[in-house]
């Protein structure tokens, strides 16, 4: 079996990790969840983090064919379009993005947004694949954080988005509109059946408190059976439910939730400009 060469780029800031996924045969590459750098206390924007990925497959000496997205984050900006700017990438997401789009579109009264996920390139669903190369990129429909959330299995490496956290921190929030924990947890045991020795990369890595002080993101289906402190073989699904929907309750909104979501659903493309050809995010205000 091929092996992917595999690059991981992490963003303190989000605490997001983007891939570069490499075919070494024939250098055809994938970039999963590309970050747009974004500071929201002034609003000013960069492509410092996707400038690296670029340039790490120039290095590399590979075509960048894809741009895959687990889902629509809540967390940070993708840096999807900027990607596809500069390689011809197409950028693909899960079918069920028209669930996120309709969710979303009134909340921030976004009529630009088609809520038929026009403004990807690829809507997969379950079971498909893509050739990158001579690899398969398999798609694995994997909802609750999001109903849109998919996985990507390329060999023996799956990349799950917020499907999972490192064992030692545990599994994605499901009380964001859409999300489900019962569809989470039967999306994490799908992923948990593969063989042992399947390869988990994380969307993002959290330093639990008290816990280990350098961040990593790559563990594997027997790390996360024996050590997951939500979802270790043992835990059922109503005891994860209750869990997870207790816990849930507890959690603030993330930092970017706004202007991530008006973003990401319009495939990382700004809201349009205004007439002064500025671009706004909006913030509905409840009274």
């Amino acid at each position: 079996m091929t092996v992917p060469l595999i690059h991981a780029f992490f963003d303190e800031p989000s605490k997001t990790v983007t891939y570069l996924v490499i075919d070494p045969e024939t250098r055809d590459a994938a970039v999963v969840d590309p970050v747009f750098d974004y500071d929201h206390a002034s609003g000013k924007a960069s492509v410092k983090s996707a400038d690296a990925v670029l340039a790490k497959a120039e290095a590399e000496n590979c075509k960048i064919r894809y741009v895959l997205e687990t889902h629509v984050h809540a967390d940070h900006l993708s840096g999807a379009p900027y990607i596809k700017l500069k390689t011809g990438a197409a950028v693909v997401i899960g079918e069920r993005i028209k669930e996120v789009q309709a969710i979303f579109r009134p909340v921030f009264n976004a009529v630009d947004v088609s809520g038929s996920g026009a403004e990807f390139d690829l809507l997969v669903k379950d079971g498909e694949k893509l050739l990158l190369g001579a690899l398969e990129i398999e798609v694995i429909s994997t909802p609750g954080h999001t109903p849109a959330c998919v996985s990507y299995k390329i060999a023996d490496a799956v990349f799950v988005g917020d499907t999972l956290f490192m064992p030692d921190y545990g599994t994605a929030r499901a009380d964001f509109p859409g999300g489900n924990a019962a569809d989470l947890y039967h999306s994490i045991k799908r992923l948990l059946a593969m063989p042992a020795e399947t390869r988990l990369f994380m969307c993002h890595d959290y330093l639990p408190k008290g816990g280990r002080t350098e961040y990593t993101w790559e563990t594997t289906v027997s790390d996360q059976r024996l050590d997951n402190i939500h979802v270790h073989d043992g835990v059922s699904a109503a005891d994860f439910v209750s869990m997870r929907e207790a816990r849930d309750k507890t959690l603030s909104a993330p930092t970017f939730l706004m202007p991530s979501i008006q973003v990401n659903m319009r495939a990382g493309k700004l809201p349009p400009a205004d007439a002064n050809g500025v671009h706004y995010i909006k913030v509905p205000i409840t009274l």
